[in-house]
C-alpha cells in the first residue's frame, strides 16, 4: 500500500495541494505562487503530503521544483575495486528506489519511518562528480564543464566535505519523508560505495506565512527574488544542456554547484538595518531595492541619492550579482539553510547549502563568484567552507534508470 493511500480522502483540500505540486517553480516556494504569479494564497498544511514530483521525465526532479522545507545533501565514493559494472548496478537500485519513494510507495525492505505520510513532494536527484569517471574508465565521457572550480579568496575549503564521485539531494517537505529517502539510499549503496560527507538543511515549510513569499535565508534577507523563471525565454538554454552536444548524455540535464557558506551570524548582527541594507542592496523588510518600488522591482543602478553617493553602492551585493553587471551570466539557486550547532568559540555554525543550477559553471556561476571575490560587502561575513561540482543527466525515461545513456552506451 502506498504511504499516500494512508492518508485517507483527501478530497477537494487535497486536489488543491496536488495543483501546487505539479506548478513549475524556480528555485522558491514562491516561484509556484510567489509575488508576481498572482496566487491568492499558501495551502493549508494538511494538503502538504498529497504532493508529488514525477521522478521520470526530460529533467530530474528537484532542480526546478519550488524550495523544499527539508532537505539532505550526501556524496558518495565508489569502494575500492569498484568500477562501470558496480556503479551502473547502484543507480539502477537508486532509481528503482526513488521512484517508488516520490510516487508514496513503500521500499520492500522499508523501516516505517515514514509509514503515515504521503509523498510531501520528495524529489531525489542524483550527479556524477569527476572523479567518478576516473573510477569507471569513462574519462572521455567527462564533460569539460567539470573542470574544478577556480580558487576564491574566500574559501576555507575542507576537502573531506568537498567533492566526491556520486552526489545525492534530497527534499521533501516533511522531515520524516526526507530522512527515509536518505536511509533507504544509503543502505541501498551497500558495499559499492561508501559515504564521503552528507549536509542537512531546512527553508520555511509551505503553509506558514499569511501568504506566499520569497524565502528568507538566516540573516534575514529574502533570498532569491532575482532567481532566472520557468517563463524566461532563455531558461531553458540558461539552465539546462541542450541536445546534440559533445556529450549526448548529458542531454536535459544541468551542472551543479554545492557550496557550504558559514554566515558569521554574530558579526552581521552587530550591523545595524541601515548599514545591512546597503551591504545587500536591498530593504530587508521586503526585499525591494534600495532604489524603491516592490521586489521584483528592476534595480536601479545608475541612482544617486541627494548626498551625491550612490544609493545601491557600488560594492552592494545586489549590485555586483545582477546578471546586467556579469554578461547575462545567470543561475538558478535552489539553497538550503544549515544550523549545525554551536562553535567551540560560542558562535552558530549556521549558514547556506548553496546549491545552483547552469548549462555551464563556466558561464553561470564563475564569473558571478569571481566578480563578488574581487569587492562584495558581504564576503567580510561568509566563508566558503565546503565545495562541489557535479554533472546531473536529463531525468531517465519509463524503464530507465538515472545515468543509464552513460554507463551503457
Amino acid at each position: 500500500m502506498s504511504r499516500r493511500r494512508l492518508l485517507g480522502t483527501v478530497g477537494a483540500a487535497g486536489a488543491t495541494g496536488l495543483a501546487l505540486g505539479a506548478a513549475g517553480g524556480v528555485g522558491v516556494y514562491a516561484a509556484a505562487s510567489g509575488p508576481d504569479s498572482g496566487s491568492g494564497s499558501s495551502p493549508a498544511l494538511t494538503t502538504v503530503g498529497s504532493t508529488e514530483a514525477m521522478f521520470h521525465g526530460k529533467h530530474q526532479a528537484g532542480i526546478t521544483t519550488p524550495l523544499q522545507s527539508r532537505g539532505h545533501l550526501i556524496a558518495f565514493d565508489l569502494a575500492p575495486g569498484a568500477g562501470r559494472k558496480e556503479a551502473a548496478a547502484l543507480l539502477r537500485r537508486w532509481s528503482a528506489t526513488a521512484a517508488d519513494l516520490m510516487a508514496g510507495r513503500a521500499p520492500a525492505t522499508d523501516t516505517g519511518i515514514a509509514r503515515d505520510a504521503g509523498p510531501s513532494s520528495l524529489t531525489v536527484t542524483f550527479g556524477f562528480g569527476r572523479t567518478f569517471f576516473d573510477r569507471t574508465g569513462l574519462t572521455a565521457r567527462r564533460p569539460a564543464e567539470l573542470d574544478p572550480l577556480p580558487p576564491f579568496s574566500s574559501d576555507a575549503l575542507d576537502p573531506k566535505r568537498s567533492e566526491g564521485d556520486l552526489w545525492v539531494q534530497i527534499g521533501a517537505d516533511d522531515a520524516l519523508v526526507a530522512f527515509h529517502a536518505l536511509r533507504a539510499l544509503q543502505k541501498d549503496a551497500g558495499p559499492a560505495a561508501k559515504v564521503r560527507w552528507q549536509m542537512n538543511g531546512f527553508n520555511r515549510s509551505p503553509g506558514a506565512t499569511a501568504r506566499p513569499m520569497t524565502a528568507r535565508n538566516l540573516m534575514g534577507q529574502v533570498d532569491g527574488t532575482n532567481n532566472p523563471k520557468r517563463t524566461d525565454p532563455d531558461f531553458d538554454r540558461r539552465i539546462f544542456v541542450p541536445s546534440g552536444g559533445p556529450q549526448p548524455w548529458m542531454a536535459g540535464g544541468s551542472y551543479a554547484v554545492v557550496r557550504r557558506i558559514r554566515m558569521l551570524l554574530d558579526d552581521w548582527e552587530q550591523l545595524s538595518l541601515a548599514k545591512q541594507e546597503q551591504v545587500i542592496g536591498r530593504r530587508k523588510s521586503d526585499g525591494a531595492p534600495l532604489t524603491g518600488g516592490t521586489e521584483t522591482t528592476p534595480l536601479d543602478l545608475d541612482k544617486f541619492g541627494p548626498d551625491g553617493k550612490l544609493v545601491i553602492p557600488d560594492n552592494a551585493h545586489a549590485r555586483i550579482s545582477a546578471p546586467e553587471q556579469n554578461g547575462g551570466a545567470a543561475m538558478l539557486r535552489r539553497p538550503f539553510s544549515f544550523h549545525d550547532g554551536i562553535a567551540p568559540d560560542g558562535t552558530p555554525d549556521a549558514g547556506l547549502l548553496f546549491v545552483c543550477w547552469q548549462a555551464d559553471p563556466l558561464k553561470g556561476f564563475v564569473p558571478v563568484q569571481r566578480k563578488l571575490d574581487r569587492g562584495d560587502a558581504l564576503s567580510p561575513f561568509l566563508r566558503h567552507e565546503a565545495s562541489g561540482l557535479f554533472a546531473v543527466p536529463g531525468g531517465p525515461a519509463k524503464g530507465e534508470y538515472v545515468g543509464q545513456r552513460l554507463l551503457e552506451s
